[in-house]
């Protein structure tokens, strides 16, 4: 029997978690799912659902906050609205996104349909009245460990076996060595032969543009050829973000140095290009929940110095795939990625060690595969429990 999905979310631009959640659903079964999409407005990820083939629909609503009230959440109209999409499309189980699960659980309980979400966000901290509310979901992933100890806290209000973590999988056809990266060289008028190092984030206070500028100069004045890139756009159009933008971009501009040697290039679909035509991929996040990009570099054969606060100590192994240093230390990225710069084997050696990494642990087949085992089960456990 086919089973159909709706996925619910607040996100609609092309950010690390839209990106997973199009690679999950990329890889479950077609001949066994039926994908449908819920957001509150038209957006990046909307147009990726589908170009794919599958199934959008836009009615708009504001997502919970964290501090939002769960019984009141649960008798807003967009609830009435979710539980007309799942009677009218025969929807068998939801996945919800943090903001959007008031709402998703409410509507399941009228259908008794199983509800499970994914939590993604380091500052998520549910509130004492709120605690009781997210044990009420079928199931629950979290995408790394901190996330999970973050937000369950200590000691945890449930018991983590209840939260499973589940790695954000990497599709490693698309992100492979080998790619031909250079249309990007070509766009940011960089020599094919020069040493270069990138970093791949949206504009958000917590990404770490700045210590990444920062240690451009300092990898600039021991290897003057170096070049850098930096691709990424404010996806979710948050206020705070362009300001933030507004800031790096004017710290950029000012500085002769980084004005040369740096290259903004806004956002790119081709991001495993970026990745491709790079020698050393950096994240410099004071903290990331899960570090999508780290896990992407890896696939493709790269080696990645990142700060290790959050999912990158879980994704990458010190020493073997990347290096790991403190977050707000420009001088440790660089010390590092100048070593990697200067030896072409470790980095050869590194980026071979990231790909079978990733094959083993981190592929969207690995993810896509323990996602289905979980739905199955919840469907068949909710069937029982309405037949009983």
């Amino acid at each position: 029997m086919p089973i159909t999905l709706l996925f619910m979310t607040t996100y609609t631009g092309l950010g690390g978690g839209e990106t997973s959640l199009l690679t999950l659903v990329d890889h479950l079964d077609p001949a066994r799912y039926t994908p449908h999409l819920l957001v509150p407005r038209d957006g990046q990820l909307p147009v990726q659902w589908r170009a794919r083939g599958w199934q959008v629909h836009i009615t708009p609503y504001r997502g919970a906050s964290v501090y939002f009230v769960p019984w009141l959440w649960g008798m807003f109209p967009i609830v009435g609205r979710v539980e007309q999409v799942i009677r009218d499309h025969h929807i068998t189980a939801i996945h919800s996104d943090y903001h959007s699960l008031p709402f998703a659980v409410a509507a399941a309980g009228r259908t008794q349909v199983p509800v499970l979400w994914t939590c993604s966000g380091w500052w998520f901290h549910p509130q004492a009245y709120q605690r009781r509310f997210f044990q009420r979901p079928d199931a629950a992933f979290a995408s790394s460990p901190a996330i999970r100890d973050g937000f369950l806290g200590n000691p945890p209000f449930m018991p983590p076996d209840k939260m499973p973590v589940l790695p954000l999988g990497v599709d490693t056809e698309r992100f492979k060595p080998g790619l031909d990266g250079s249309s990007v060289r070509a766009d940011a008028k960089i020599a094919p032969d020069a040493p270069l190092v990138a970093l791949i984030a949206r504009f958000q206070d917590v990404k770490g543009h700045d210590a990444f500028q920062e240690m451009a100069r300092l990898i600039a004045a021991a290897i003057p050829d170096a070049r850098f890139i930096v691709a990424g756009e404010n996806v979710h159009g948050a206020h705070a973000d362009d300001a933030y933008k507004a800031r790096i971009l004017a710290a950029h501009q000012a500085d002769p140095i980084l004005r040369e040697k740096l290259v903004y290039l806004g956002f790119r679909a081709d991001v495993e290009r970026v990745i491709a035509t790079a020698d050393v991929i950096v994240c410099a996040s004071q903290f990331e929940s899960y570090g999508m990009v780290n896990v992407e570099a890896m696939a493709s054969g790269k080696p990645v110095v990142s700060t290790r606060r959050g999912g990158p100590s879980l994704t990458i192994a010190d020493g073997e795939t990347g290096f790991l240093v403190d977050a707000d230390n420009a001088r440790a990225l660089a010390d590092k990625v100048i070593a990697l710069l200067k030896d072409a084997a470790l980095r050869a050696h590194m980026g071979a060690a990231g790909r079978a990494r990733v094959q083993m642990l981190f592929s969207a087949k690995t993810m896509a595969d323990r996602f289905a085992e979980t739905l199955e089960r919840l469907i068949a456990d909710k069937l029982s429990s309405i037949r009983k």
